[in-house]
């Protein structure tokens, strides 16, 4: 192969890998707490059959927190916060948005209606019951 060749494809792999990898909001995530500005857990979302789902893989200890879901509904209650499938259904709806999902805040143990908008490094989660305009949003960091 001629070297010219060669550059030109390490060249396109340059830009065409962190393209692919930017588009995708699979791996783990640092969730920042939008009211304390702290961190608040890890997690992992993975995408399966065309849904976006999340499990807390590390939870950062606050005060009052027991590892346990005490206040989340049906099948969440009392389990275990760390390994928690909190997050699901999302759908693709574009290269960089998930609608129509479901989210457990595991502190409140209130399920709300989800969206997800990827931008380069960071994940806007936003949380909320009938209009999306009535909710609110956490910025996530790719960790």
């Amino acid at each position: 192969m001629k070297l010219g060749r060669k550059i030109f494809i390490s060249f396109l792999a340059m830009i065409v890998l962190p393209m692919a990898y930017a588009a995708s909001a699979e791996g783990l995530w640092t969730t920042i707490d939008d009211k304390t500005g702290k961190k608040r857990s890890v997690v992992r979302l993975a995408e399966s059959g065309g849904s976006l789902t999340g499990t807390i893989v590390n939870v950062y200890k606050q005060a009052g927190d027991t590892g346990v879901c005490s206040k989340c509904p049906g099948s969440f209650k009392n389990k275990k916060i760390k390994g928690l499938q909190f997050m699901w259904g999302l759908k693709k709806k574009n290269e960089n948005t998930w609608t129509d999902g479901k989210i457990l805040d595991p502190k409140t143990g209130k399920v709300y209606s989800a969206k997800v908008t990827l931008k380069g490094n960071k994940l806007y989660v936003r949380g909320y019951i009938g209009l999306s305009m009535l909710g609110r949003t956490q910025v996530w960091v790719r960790k």
